[in-house]
């Protein structure tokens, strides 16, 4: 167990102050605050008016407003309370996600999900920062037209970095601060975008859209699940492992879902509109401008006047919540085994970030297809394990052993075979029944089960059922070892 510098009761730390704390479980003396303080970080984390260009990305499957409405309802919420119930077990156990995941997978076991993780926020962290960059090049090369495009993307990119990296190094403290403070300056500055976008919107158009089949409503909810709740699933409880264990369950519940949801339902919503305005939806000459710089094309519709206050916005929610990923990437690599420090972890991802970001932002053709790819290979692994999570910390009646966490020889023992085998069966299963939309020719092997099952791949590949079945039956799968957590529990 790592070890923590405390301050004396009644002490005031800066926000400042590089926080000591690693994977160990939270001192009793140390939790504070209260389930409604949770608002705040997924607030700021989610916020970001990239949500609006989900708008082109849902209609792109072919299906009407209307419809696109119901999966974006269904995928932001749903996928978000995934992120509240592993909240939950934030508080019961007051140690980081992936720490409270050996107890599921067993301590040395849980390396494979571990990995899983730290490659999901790493690749995340990345593409927020990528975004952040092709943004601000978009915006200043607007302002500036006689600037030179490289030079103004270095600019761009040193500066974002620099921010997220300096706060995922710094941690929690600083993190909770510059969320709270985000959160009411981004709230104001995107009702300004959405006030001064709205003269867009042509509401008969939108309503024209004709709709499509049902598989594609579940493919669009999938997509938006796996873009959004499902890629906070395995940092939720490193934020909420500072609340004190007496904290409300129902409130955590509550405050985290709504803290996460309310932003992206109604940017992505509003994003319907303004794309769906214009003629052909998706195939527009916004629809197709949002798949090169999906955060810098919305900005071509804004007066001049307002670019400034737009690109502090776009990279403030984008920088937000790439702070949040670099934060728990660095305790994800402490969980696997990496003998450093915390701030030692955010720093190395953030050279990875450093060199993905420059991968993708001078070298990729555009910025959608290998975000697709991503979001494909990632969300079925990740999905498998939160169901096996959820279902585990379900069959709990007693909160986390926390010294058992760290102990192979303890309760929760090396391996559970049965978990290690259930998610690695299911990713297996999941990658077969997934096609994505992205192409990229290293990935073209996945959805290779429509190859033998009687199952139309063009009807059923682009669907999310991969994602789906993960999640399903990985919920299932606790219950093939329910004896071993009552034997846990004696």
């Amino acid at each position: 167990m790592s070890t923590t510098q405390q301050a004396a009761p009644g002490e005031k730390t800066s926000v400042f102050a590089i926080e000591e704390n690693g994977i160990n479980v939270i001192d009793e003396s140390e939790r504070k605050g209260k389930a409604s303080s949770l608002f705040w970080p997924w607030f700021a984390a989610n916020v970001s008016v990239f949500s609006v260009s989900y708008g082109a990305w849902v209609l792109g499957y072919g299906i009407s407003f209307w419809q696109a409405t119901l999966a974006t309802l269904l995928g932001v919420m749903l996928s978000f309370l995934l992120v509240a119930l592993v909240s939950l077990a934030g508080k019961r156990g007051s140690a980081p996600t992936m720490v409270l995941s050996r107890a599921v997978f067993g301590v040395k076991g849980n390396g494979f999900p571990g990995v899983v993780s730290w490659i999901l926020l790493v690749g995340w962290e990345t593409v927020l920062v990528i975004l952040a960059t092709l943004a601000t090049a978009t915006v200043l090369e607007r302002l500036w037209p006689s600037a030179n495009d490289d030079i103004v993307k270095v600019i761009a990119f040193v500066v974002v970095i620099l921010i997220v990296v300096a706060a995922g190094v710094v941690g929690f403290d600083l993190i909770m601060k510059i969320q709270t403070v985000l959160t009411i300056i981004l709230g104001i500055v995107t009702v300004g975008y959405l006030l001064l976008a709205a003269p867009h919107l042509d509401f008969t158009a939108v309503t024209q859209i004709a709709p499509g089949p049902w598989q594609s409503v579940v493919g669009a909810t999938v997509m938006l699940a796996t873009a959004l709740g499902l890629g906070w699933v395995n940092s939720a409880a490193d934020y909420s492992r500072y609340l004190p264990r007496k904290t409300s369950g129902k409130a955590v519940v509550w405050w985290t879902t709504f803290g996460s949801s309310v932003a992206p339902i109604i940017l992505i919503i509003f994003g319907l509109l303004l794309v769906g305005s214009q003629v052909g939806g998706a195939g527009s000459e916004l629809g197709e401008a949002i798949a090169a710089d999906p955060i810098g094309a919305l900005a071509t519709i804004l007066p001049t006047w307002y670019l400034i206050p737009f690109i502090l916005v776009a990279v403030g929610g984008l920088a937000s919540g790439a702070v949040l990923d670099i934060y728990s990437s660095g305790l994800t690599l402490l969980t696997i085994g990496l003998p450093v420090k915390r701030w030692v972890g955010s720093t190395i991802d953030g050279c990875i970030m450093f060199i993905g970001t420059i991968a993708v932002v001078w070298f990729a053709p555009d910025f959608v297809s290998p975000f697709q790819a991503f979001l494909a290979f990632v969300g079925v692994p990740i999905s498998a394990w939160v169901g096996i999570f959820l279902g585990d910390m379900i069959l709990r009646r007693k909160d986390y052993d926390d010294r058992a966490l760290y102990d192979p020889k303890g309760k929760y023992g090396a391996v559970n075979w049965i978990a290690v085998g259930g998610m690695a069966l299911l990713t297996v299963i999941g990658w077969g029944l997934t096609m994505p939309a992205g192409s990229i020719a290293w990935l073209n092997w996945l959805g290779f089960l429509y190859n033998v099952l009687p199952l139309d791949a063009g009807t059923w590949g682009y669907s999310g059922l991969g994602v789906l079945i993960a999640i399903i039956l990985g919920f299932l799968v606790p219950l093939l070892y329910r004896g071993r957590i009552r034997a846990q529990e004696r």
